[in-house]
């Protein structure tokens, strides 16, 4: 039996292969670790959920490593952004955007009712599964994060914008039990997206995607002001981050092939049209 608060954080932090103990604020403010081909990438992947061992490794895809202003890896859910990483919305635009968020919502409950969709009684109870299918369909600005269990899709949307450089990030998130998994203790949700879409939803099956999300919820602005902004940063769960230049990783990487755009985002989904839907329910 280990004594608790023992627990280290591992990561890489320069060049010289092995993983180190540290700090989340260490790896956010450092460089990203450049990785040549995805067998690279996933090797020091394992080892760092080897010696992270009380946390299950999540993934994150970006076309860039957007700091704050203490110059800080920032990872914010997108009602949270500015588009000014060192900047944070003000307290109108967060008015605004939670106002369309529960207007977004109505509009998803009306349509699913309508189309008698298979879950509708879980959607209509729980809200972080109505901004779930809020955030993924990308229908407006929730306090959601978009991830993915499997790195091969996070490096497949780092390298997915067409830029000289993509970034996956690493995240530490708690053992993941059921379709939402809470932690108080993290001050943290997580939501699987498989649990949540109906079946013919293959989108987020494909991408084996998850969102994370604070726990409580923060369903609104009045709520929002009991946090300051650096807390509501999933930044705070980043374990490691990674930087590679697409053309030469995939090349070397023939046995892990690159998942191509129309993969990542099939049309033969049919919330497609119903996101379609809502966001002309919401205009512009």
């Amino acid at each position: 039996m280990e004594t608790v608060g023992k627990q280290k954080l591992w990561s890489f932090l320069d060049h010289r292969g092995k993983a180190k103990a540290t700090t989340c604020t260490t790896v956010r403010k450092g460089d990203a670790q450049l990785v040549t081909s995805y067998f690279e990438l996933a090797k020091k992947v394992a080892e760092l959920q080897f010696l992270n061992r009380d946390f299950v490794l999540v993934f994150r895809g970006q076309s860039g490593d957007y700091r704050n202003k203490s110059g800080n890896t920032s990872l914010k859910p997108s009602i949270m952004r500015a588009n000014d990483a060192t900047k944070v919305p003000t307290p109108n635009q967060l008015l605004r955007r939670y106002a369309r968020l529960a207007d977004a919502e109505k509009s998803l409950m009306a349509h699913y009712r309508k189309g008698n969709t298979p879950g509708s009684k879980r959607l209509r109870r729980q809200m972080i599964l109505r901004w779930s299918l809020l955030q993924h369909y990308e229908i407006c600005k929730t306090p959601l994060l978009d991830v993915s269990h499997s790195l091969r899709v996070a490096a497949s949307f780092a390298s997915d914008g067409g830029g000289a450089e993509g970034f996956v990030f690493v995240l530490g998130v708690p053992n993941l039990s059921g379709a939402v998994t809470a932690s108080a203790e993290a001050g943290l949700q997580v939501v699987r997206l498989a649990s949540v879409c109906p079946p013919s939803a293959v989108r987020p099956h494909i991408q084996e995607g998850y969102l994370l999300g604070e726990y409580p919820e923060m369903t609104g602005v009045d709520q929002k002001q009991n946090y300051k902004h650096y807390e509501i940063d999933f930044g705070r769960r980043l374990v490691a981050k990674f930087r590679f230049e697409p053309t030469p990783f995939w090349a070397s990487s023939s046995d892990f092939p690159r998942v191509p755009h129309d993969a990542l985002y099939p049309t033969a989904d049919p919330l497609l049209g119903l996101a379609e839907t809502i966001k002309n329910d919401l205009g512009s």
